[in-house]
C-alpha cells in the first residue's frame, strides 16, 4: 500500500536489504508505591488521586530514592546478566508536555544502574544473543488522554496518578535483524521480568512499554543506516506490525531516490502504518544534568550478591532443568514455562508424579482445555497440582486405565476431590482380579462365536474387536492388558 513519500518495498527489493533493530523496553516495578515518594501505585483509581507535592512536582518537595525499587532494579538487571556499577548518578532529563509536571523527568543518562548484559532468543530453531547497552531508572510520567471535539471544542484530560510509578529502561544493542527476533528479544524480558517477580508486565496496564529503532542498509554494508523510533507500542503484535512496516517504508524511500529522515514515529493499529510523531530529539535536546535533590546510588558487591542470592529460578535455565531432569521434550518444557506460575504448577504435578513426562501431557492437554473452558488461570486450578501426580501414579499402577482416567478427570476439576476419592465414590477402579475377569470375557466369548471362529481360523485381527467387546461389557473397567493377556490364551488353548 502505497504511502504520501513512496511505495513501501517489494519482494525482491527488500531481499537486497537487511533491517537493523534495537528495543528500548521501558518496564514498571512492582513496588506498591512510587520511586520518590510515598503515593500507591495501584492501577484504576480516580484520576489524580495517587498524588502528593512529590511527584506533582510542587516547589519544595524534594525526592527520596525507594530502596524496594532500587532492589528490583537491580534485580532486573541481573536478570539480563548485566554489570551492576558500583556507582549510579540521577539526573534531570529537561523536557515539557503537559503529562510531566516537573517539567522534566528523573533519569539516568552517563552513569547507569547496569550495563553490558546479554538475552539469548531462539527464532525457529536459531539460538542468538542480543546485547543490552545498559539498565537505568526513571520516574514515569502521568497519562494524556483526549475526549474528541464537545460543544466544538477539543478537550484533553491529563491524569498524574503513573507520574513518579518506578521504571527502568533496557537498551538493546542493535543486534536484532527481523520483527520475528524483536519479538522473540521482547518475550525473554517480559519472561524473565515475571519469574523474579521485578514487574506483572502487564501490558494493558502500561507496565510494559517498548520503543523500537529501526534502520535498514544493503546486505553487506558496514556502515549503519539512518535510524527511525517507533514510539510507545503496547502490545507484541503492535511492535511486530510496526516494525515490519517501517521496514518496507524505509527501504521504498530509498529504493524510489529518497533518503531516511531521523524521525520519531506512531504505529497506527487500524492502517498498520506508521505516521511521523515529530523530528528526532537527540541527547543535546534534553539538556540532562546530574539531579541536585539526590545521592549518588552506592551498590556494594556484598549487597548485589545478597540480592542475587535471594532470586528466583529464570525461565530459560528452568526449561534447560525441566528438558534434563524431567526428560521433557525442548517444545514442551517451552509451553510449561510460559509463566513461572504454570512453571511452579507442574513441577509439584512432576514431584508427586512417578512419570514426569505423562505429568507434563495432562498439564498441558486435558488440565489447560478445562481451564480455558472455564476462564481460569492455571493459579484458579480447582485440581492441586499434586492430584495429576497422584493421577499418573494410578494409572502407573494399574489400578487406572487410561480411559477410567479420563473420565475421572473432569469430576476432579468439578469436584475438587483427588482421582482415589472419585474412584471410591464412583466405583470407577480398574478390574485386573483374574476371576472376575474371566467371568466377563467367557461372556463375551459365548456372545460371540463366529468372530472366535474366525480368530482361529487365522484372523488373528478380530483380538481387537473382541478386547472391545471385554471393555465394553465392564464399563471400561477392565485392565486392557489383563483382558488381552487371559483371552489369547483362552482362544489358543
Amino acid at each position: 500500500m502505497p504511502t504520501a513519500e513512496a511505495a513501501l518495498a517489494t519482494p525482491e527489493q527488500v531481499a537486497t536489504y537487511e533491517p537493523v533493530i534495537g528495543l528500548e523496553v521501558h518496564c514498571q516495578l512492582a513496588t506498591n508505591t512510587k520511586i520518590f515518594c510515598g503515593c500507591p501505585t495501584s492501577f484504576g483509581e480516580n484520576p489524580n488521586s495517587n498524588t502528593c507535592p512529590v511527584c506533582l512536582g510542587l516547589p519544595g518537595a524534594l525526592p527520596v530514592l525507594s530502596r524496594h525499587a532500587l532492589e528490583l532494579a537491580i534485580e532486573g538487571s541481573l536478570a539480563l546478566h548485566c554489570e551492576i556499577n558500583a556507582k549510579s548518578v540521577f539526573a534531570r532529563k529537561n523536557y515539557f508536555y503537559p503529562d510531566l509536571p516537573k517539567g522534566y523527568q528523573i533519569s539516568q543518562y552517563d552513569q547507569p544502574l547496569a550495563e553490558h548484559g546479554h538475552v539469548d532468543i531462539n527464532v525457529e530453531g536459531t539460538h542468538k544473543r542480543v546485547g543490552v547497552t545498559r539498565v537505568h531508572m526513571e520516574d514515569d510520567a502521568g497519562k494524556s488522554s483526549h475526549d474528541g471535539f464537545k460543544d466544538s471544542e477539543k478537550y484533553s484530560y491529563v491524569d498524574l496518578n503513573r507520574a513518579g510509578t518506578p521504571l527502568i529502561e533496557i537498551v538493546s544493542e542493535p543486534d536484532m535483524r527481523s520483527a520475528d527476533e524483536a519479538y522473540a528479544y521482547l518475550t525473554e524480558i517480559k519472561q524473565a521480568m515475571q519469574f523474579i517477580e521485578v514487574s506483572a508486565c502487564d501490558m494493558e496496564k502500561g507496565q510494559l512499554r517498548c520503543d523500537a529503532n529501526v534502520s535498514v542498509r544493503l546486505k553487506g554494508a558496514e556502515q549503519f543506516g539512518t535510524k527511525v523510533e517507533i514510539k510507545n507500542l503496547n502490545s507484541f503484535r503492535h511492535v511486530k506490525l510496526g516494525i515490519e512496516y517501517e521496514i518496507l517504508r524505509q527501504i521504498g524511500l530509498l529504493e524510489s531516490g529518497q533518503r531516511v529522515r531521523q524521525q520519531t514515529r506512531l504505529f497506527n493499529p487500524d492502517s498498520g502504518e506508521t505516521t511521523l510523531m515529530r523530528d528526532k530529539e537527540e541527547a543535546a535536546d534534553y539538556r540532562y544534568f546530574p539531579e541536585p535533590d539526590l545521592l549518588p546510588v552506592i551498590v556494594t558487591e556484598e549487597w548485589k550478591n545478597e540480592i542475587h542470592s535471594k532470586m528466583a529460578e529464570l525461565p530459560s535455565p528452568r526449561r534447560a532443568r525441566f528438558i534434563n531432569e524431567y526428560g521433557l521434550r525442548e517444545y514442551d518444557a517451552q509451553v510449561l514455562t510460559l509463566t513461572r506460575p504454570m512453571a511452579d504448577y507442574y513441577e509439584r504435578a512432576a514431584k508427586a508424579s512417578p512419570d514426569p513426562k505423562i505429568t507434563a501431557n495432562w498439564v498441558m492437554g486435558e488440565l489447560v482445555g478445562l481451564l480455558n473452558a472455564a476462564g481460569k488461570s492455571i493459579e484458579e486450578s480447582p485440581i492441586p497440582a499434586e492430584h495429576i501426580g497422584e493421577l499418573v501414579g494410578l494409572i502407573q499402577s494399574g489400578e487406572l486405565s487410561g480411559k477410567l482416567a479420563k473420565e475421572i478427570f473432569p469430576k476432579m476439576f468439578s469436584d475438587g476431590l483427588g482421582p482415589k476419592a472419585i474412584m471410591d465414590r464412583d466405583g470407577l477402579k480398574q478390574i485386573s482380579d483374574t476371576g472376575a475377569l474371566d467371568k466377563i470375557i467367557e461372556e463375551v466369548l459365548a456372545a460371540n462365536p463366529k468372530e472366535v471362529e474366525q480368530y482361529k481360523a487365522g484372523k488373528v485381527a478380530l483380538l481387537g474387536f473382541l478386547v472391545g467387546q471385554v471393555m465394553k461389557a465392564s464399563k471400561g473397567q477392565a485392565n486392557p492388558g489383563a483382558v488381552n493377556g487371559i483371552l489369547k490364551a483362552k482362544l489358543e488353548s
